[in-house]
């Protein structure tokens, strides 16, 4: 049985509030990209896009980045990957990155996809945006921009909910399946 942790209300909220703090940080946003990871890493992207362009009237490059055969478990997950490539690929040369998912974890999306950003050129600065940080850590990696920190057990899921995939914008937390009772 899932619980709403973040909610809709709540979670537009976040997108907000890391737009302003992109904003805030920056001042001058010529040379940022936005590159969301696919799929809801890039959702929430376009979502902080929108708001940054509602809040600094600029529009700014964004791209949608399929990690896929970056991944250091690909064997161990996918039986017959499917890769996508990237969305308006955009060369991020000296440009400052905004790299967006959705839950942090283990670090290891993250870390694919910094190796994923490299076909595209030398970034000046690469900062990390998640929505939820739910801990576990098992690479030496953080986010600039942390929507809300969720505490979670390894075998607990969380799961983001956005209105392109799922009809809409809101995070769940899925409790581990206790398998004395199935």
């Amino acid at each position: 049985m899932e619980k709403i942790i973040i909610d809709t209300e709540q979670f537009q909220r976040i997108i907000s509030r890391i737009s302003h703090q992109i904003i805030e940080k920056h001042g001058d946003l010529q040379d940022l990209v936005i590159v969301g990871i696919k799929r809801r890493g890039a959702e929430i992207a376009e979502f902080i896009q929108k708001r940054i362009a509602e809040l600094a009237d600029i529009q700014l490059p964004i791209m949608a980045l399929d990690i896929t055969f970056y991944r250091d478990d690909l064997d161990l997950i996918y039986q017959d990957p499917i890769f996508a490539g990237a969305d308006n690929q955009l060369n991020i040369n000296g440009k400052k990155v905004i790299l967006v998912d959705d839950v942090l974890f283990t670090g290891r999306t993250i870390r694919a996809a910094l190796d994923a950003l490299l076909d595209f050129g030398r970034a000046s600065r690469i900062e990390l945006v998640i929505l939820v940080d739910r801990g576990h850590r098992e690479l030496p990696i953080r986010a600039d921009y942390v929507g809300k920190n969720i505490p979670t057990a390894k075998n607990e899921q969380i799961q983001v909910k956005t209105s392109h995939y799922d009809g809409t914008n809101q995070v769940v937390l899925v409790p581990a399946i206790n398998e004395e009772t199935t």
